[in-house]
């Protein structure tokens, strides 16, 4: 039993070796020389001794050739090993090693006929070991020479089979990923099918309508006679107003054309906090109420998620007051401290209908002319950062929107923690 846990010992240590750049060469040195010294032992002197200190050699010095030439280097360790065994009446544990080390590198890494060919070299010494040992003194003898030739057979089997394993999970793993980056180019291709036809259906109804909106406006404007000033700025307002939601809906399809093959897009920034004079600016102009800005806190830079949801529901929120308050006042006020950015934006209009729920965002009278939707999306853009968005009517008269968003994104702050 202990002459077995060293002999494994040794096995581990050859493969160490055989891992290093030189590994293969010193690994052959060391059993060649473990070949000699167990050989001269068993041999005794005469032409018996040469002989197989040559077999010895040609056993295990091919070994050296494990990542060059194994097929010719296991077909050589092979043919010498056998006629030592029969010639010492058991098998030499180094040569042994030498040709289980070669054949479980055929196995894994030759071709089919390479591998065909390791599970047939193992043939030899199994036949050897069914067969008749050769010594033949006595019976202890000659179960000795039997169970050792058995163990090298096993362990030539055991090598050829590992490799052959590891073989296989290896073919198993590659067309494994084969058929993860197979699936994942169908579903690349299926998404810029879908993003193509969303493109094509926006262009053929959106994109349409938008257009002649545009154009009725302005033949309204030109033709209308005895149009008041008034309403020929009004008419303008929605041709303008057209004209840039379809140059929106333009770069929006251009986007989610380029997978299909169209020219790039025109990229922009996503608007922020510094664009909002501009919004401020327009809603002014298009609306033709006071619109006042109002700034307190340390005014610094965001995260660009936060200001994005931060334009977005002012934007939405001039909106609606365009929609049900026309002409009211709105004040938009900002204040930012350490930790979040707070929003208020109250227009002094007659205020929501009677019968509204402002929290829930659903039902009539919720700033939207979709049925609530709009409320809805601003609350759902506050969540979706960490925020939260309030609005019913203001105290005196008028709505009231407040919404708190945090100073970073939850993602950010994990990241800055990190």
């Amino acid at each position: 039993m202990t002459g077995a846990r060293g002999e494994r010992a040794g096995g581990r240590g050859v493969r160490r070796l055989a891992s290093s750049p030189d590994g293969p060469v010193a690994a052959a040195a060391l059993l060649a020389l473990l070949a000699a010294v167990d050989t001269v032992l068993r041999a005794g002197a005469g032409d018996r001794l040469t002989a197989a200190l040559l077999l010895a050699f040609g056993a295990t010095a091919p070994l050296a050739l494990l990542r060059t030439h194994p097929t010719p280097a296991a077909v050589l360790a092979t043919a010498a090993n056998a006629p030592l065994t029969v010639l010492l009446g058991a098998p030499v544990a180094a040569g042994v090693v030498a040709q289980a080390l070669l054949l479980h590198r055929l196995a894994r890494h030759g071709t089919r006929r390479a591998r065909t060919l390791a599970v047939l070299l193992v043939l030899p010494l199994a036949g050897y070991a069914i067969g008749d040992p050769g010594a033949s003194e006595g019976g202890r003898l000659d179960a000795a020479a039997r169970l050792l030739a058995v163990a090298a057979a096993v362990l030539l089997a055991a090598a050829t089979g590992t490799g052959l394993a590891r073989r296989a999970r290896s073919t198993a793993a590659a067309h494994s990923a084969t058929e993860r980056a197979i699936a994942h180019t169908l579903y690349e291709h299926a998404a810029r099918g879908e993003r193509a036809r969303i493109a094509r259906e926006l262009h053929d109804v959106v994109a349409h309508h938008i257009s002649m909106i545009s154009v009725q406006a302005e033949t309204a404007r030109l033709t209308t006679p005895g149009l008041p000033d008034e309403g020929a700025r009004r008419f303008r307002d929605i041709g303008d107003t057209a004209r840039t939601a379809l140059t929106e809906m333009r770069r929006l399809l251009g986007v989610l054309r380029e997978d299909a093959g169209a020219a790039p897009a025109e990229r922009r920034p996503p608007p922020g906090l510094a664009q909002l004079n501009e919004l401020l600016d327009g809603a002014r102009d298009t609306a033709g109420a006071a619109v006042r800005l109002i700034v307190s806190g340390a005014v610094r830079p965001l995260g660009t998620g936060i200001e994005l949801t931060a334009y977005r529901i002012v934007q939405e929120a001039l909106t609606n007051a365009r929609r049900h308050a026309p002409g009211a006042a709105v004040d938009v006020e900002l204040h930012y401290t350490d930790a979040a950015l707070r929003l208020r934006i109250r227009d002094n209009g007659p205020g929501p209908r009677p019968g509204h729920s402002p929290d829930p965002g659903t039902g009539p009278g919720t700033g939207s002319a979709d049925g609530g939707h709009g409320l809805l999306g601003m609350r759902e853009r506050a969540a979706a950062v960490g925020g939260r968005l309030r609005s019913g009517p203001a105290a005196g008269g008028g709505f009231l929107l407040e919404a708190t968003l945090p100073a970073q994104t939850p993602a950010s702050r994990e990241v800055t923690a990190a």
